[in-house]
């Protein structure tokens, strides 16, 4: 089993008065240094109101900032999660990619999404197609071309959504045959069809019951497209919140304003937690991508000291 961590919190408790650059390098180094193997950021323009974070807090731009922490780690894998198609042209995307990847010595993880924050596209002024279906055919487009630009001396490609005429990206990615591209949302109809057809890895939600319902649909769909459904890494999201007894993880809930949702799982003492690692482990996951709630520093201690030793 490996682990994830997705930094979703530019403000710490307790570390304000910290520059956001200083908390999210030490978050990096200290992730690697405790045996995380990939370290993730959202790629949004400010804190979105669904991950219950203010607005107005400190939002660094994934693209600019990754490369910066690939010169301050050696080893962990990095990338956004997700970037969306409609934010990038993709012949630039890859061209951001390729440079990161060769930055970082081969350690890029290019998490790619088709979008759905409709209040974000507007605030910024890109245009929003409505119909899932669309996004995410432009999102499957868009890994086919940049495919080519990774591999091809020039590249030439001509959609519905995206093209380009006899486009140089040099240099080419450290990865061959490319960065691995993980497609990250929901959906069983479209989204799950589409990493069996081009992703490199899938980003399911759920505990670990849905999470093998969903990976037996993915199923279906690589049997129907003749494809391995062992190529695709099997990832899933999760939050983690965890105390040293119910009492005290009961008062961290209250404290810490933490909701309940469906895909919120991993909330637990840290036995609790290595069970439920386990059962995840059980039903196919591979990298377990987790989010820390609010940056809570006792969450990320106990994981990292108490529970990952039992999977390595």
């Amino acid at each position: 089993m490996k682990f994830g961590y997705r930094y979703m919190w530019f403000v710490w408790p307790g570390r304000e008065q910290h520059p956001v650059w200083k908390n999210l390098r030490a978050a990096a180094t200290g992730a690697e240094a405790d045996g995380f193997s990939s370290f993730w950021l959202n790629d949004h323009f400010y804190n979105l109101p669904v991950h219950t974070g203010d607005p107005h807090d400190p939002f660094f731009d994934v693209w600019t900032v990754l490369p910066a922490l690939a010169v301050e780690t050696s080893s962990i894998r990095l990338g956004p999660l997700v970037s969306p198609v409609g934010y990038r042209n993709p012949a630039l995307l890859a061209r951001m990619a390729a440079t990161l990847d060769v930055i970082s010595g081969g350690r890029l993880h290019l998490g790619f999404g088709a979008g759905g924050y409709q209040a974000e596209y507007t605030a910024y002024g890109f245009d929003f197609p409505e119909r899932p279906a669309t996004r995410i055919e432009q999102m499957v487009e868009a890994v086919y071309l940049m495919k080519k630009m990774w591999s091809e001396p020039q590249a030439t490609f001509q959609g519905m959504y995206f093209r380009v005429e006899q486009a140089i990206l040099e240099p080419k990615p450290v990865q061959k045959p490319h960065p691995p591209i993980l497609i990250g949302g929901v959906g069983e109809k479209y989204l799950l069809r589409a990493v069996a057809e081009v992703g490199d890895g899938c980003n399911l939600f759920g505990p670990p019951d849905e999470f093998r319902r969903v990976r037996r649909i993915l199923q279906g769909y690589c049997d129907e497209l003749n494809r391995e459904a062992s190529e695709i890494e099997m990832t899933t999201y999760d939050v983690v919140l965890c105390a040293r007894s119910d009492s005290e993880l009961a008062a961290k809930k209250a404290r810490l304003s933490f909701g309940e949702e469906p895909w919120k799982t991993m909330v637990g003492t840290p036995s609790q937690l290595v069970e439920l690692t386990a059962a995840y482990q059980e039903a196919g996951a591979e990298h377990l991508l987790l989010e820390f709630h609010a940056n809570d520093i006792e969450s990320y201690e106990l994981f990292a000291g108490e529970v990952m030793p039992h999977f390595r």
